[in-house]
């Protein structure tokens, strides 16, 4: 189909998105799926457990792939035409999409739909799937509770996002939240929260961008700024946020290793034009990040956490980092046997952490 989409032809109240999904509406009734991928009306792709498999359902046509694609920009609000040949929203039962459409991809439209779980993933679950174990758990839960700041970081599909869940449910539930996303997917447990999403240009109204969304929650009285995904130019707003009196901030962002999460912030930073030596911003970060959490999906289709660094300072030009956790056998999380410098700072109380904690032959269990 050759036309674009001219969504003031179906009138609002007569789209069904999931009536007009055809042979993806099992998919989407499906709760063991957790992802869909559409190269093209007759080939799409299933995420199940970790794993990708072809699906044998296919469109009738392409014809019906672009009208259930047309319903979807209904519902979203939002362009999908030659001068906009991508959309990225959130759909009405608030799993993730995206659309791109030729001339952009070469085999015809292509969608992806992350499907939104409602039911949010706990630390006990995690520790049931052998993701953390009750003593990262712990560290995590102080951590948080200690107010450091926090990037997770790793590739797609990783499980960034359900970590930040699951690291927000540590949050005091005194404490004011601000989330900020470009597409929102965070599930809060906090009632004092905020949510705000960015939004596209769409015709003559303006878009709404991250930079400007986290300049905007500064002025909304947060204890604590969560920034769904850091990726651009609003890096220096965060890291000056979390060293101006936002403490305990957190943040996701694509990156291969703990290392490269540092070299990847400080890029983003880079790219804002900012007037400042690499040395300053250098020294900014090292004083500011002060856990990184390395997650990855292995070939086996199972999401883990990889390590668990402190960043300690810099030697010289380089960001000196210690491994707090770290995955030794690609199953379990374990100390190393470093005490990160947070623990041994004023804040933290004598019985905060048990006694030879971090040893790795040392384990707790968590109580009710």
């Amino acid at each position: 189909m050759s036309e674009n989409i001219k969504k003031q032809f179906i009138p609002e109240q007569q789209v069904d998105w999931r009536q007009e999904s055809g042979a993806l509406k099992m998919h989407l009734l499906d709760p063991t799926i957790t992802e869909i991928m559409i190269n093209r009306w007759d080939r799409i792709f299933i995420e199940r457990a970790g794993v990708i498999e072809e699906s044998p359902l296919k469109f009738n046509n392409v014809d019906q792939l672009w009208r259930f694609v047309q319903a979807i920009a209904v519902i979203v609000k939002r362009e999908l035409n030659n001068r906009h040949p991508y959309l990225d929203a959130r759909l009405p039962d608030g799993s993730r999409l995206n659309v791109v459409i030729p001339p952009i991809t070469l085999d015809g439209l292509t969608l992806t739909i992350r499907k939104f779980n409602p039911n949010m993933v706990s630390f006990q679950q995690m520790i049931q799937m052998g993701v953390l174990d009750d003593k990262a758990v712990y560290f995590l839960n102080q951590a948080v509770q200690l107010k450091q700041n926090i990037i997770v970081s790793g590739g797609t599909g990783s499980g960034k996002t359900t970590l930040l869940n699951i690291l927000s449910s540590f949050i005091p539930s005194k404490e004011r939240v601000i989330t900020l996303e470009d597409t929102a997917e965070l599930q809060i447990n906090v009632k004092n929260v905020v949510r705000m999403e960015t939004r596209p240009q769409l015709g003559s109204e303006p878009a709404v961008t991250m930079h400007q969304l986290l300049k905007n929650a500064l002025r909304m009285r947060p204890d604590r700024i969560i920034v769904g995904e850091c990726r651009g130019v609003e890096a220096w707003d965060m890291l000056v946020a979390m060293n101006t009196g936002h403490e305990g901030s957190l943040t996701t962002l694509h990156a291969n290793s703990g290392a490269d999460a540092l070299r990847r912030l400080e890029s983003m930073i880079l790219q804002t034009g900012l007037d400042a030596p690499r040395d300053m911003i250098q020294e900014d970060i090292s004083k500011t990040i002060s856990l990184i959490i390395q997650t990855e999906r292995g070939f086996d289709g199972r999401r883990r956490i990889v390590e668990i660094i402190e960043l300690q300072g810099r030697n010289g030009t380089e960001y000196k980092i210690e491994s707090i956790f770290q995955n030794f056998n690609g199953k379990t999380l374990k100390s190393t046997g470093v005490v990160p410098n947070f623990v041994n700072t004023p804040r933290v109380q004598k019985n905060q952490f048990p006694q030879n904690f971090f040893d790795p032959g040392v384990k707790i269990r968590l109580t009710a």
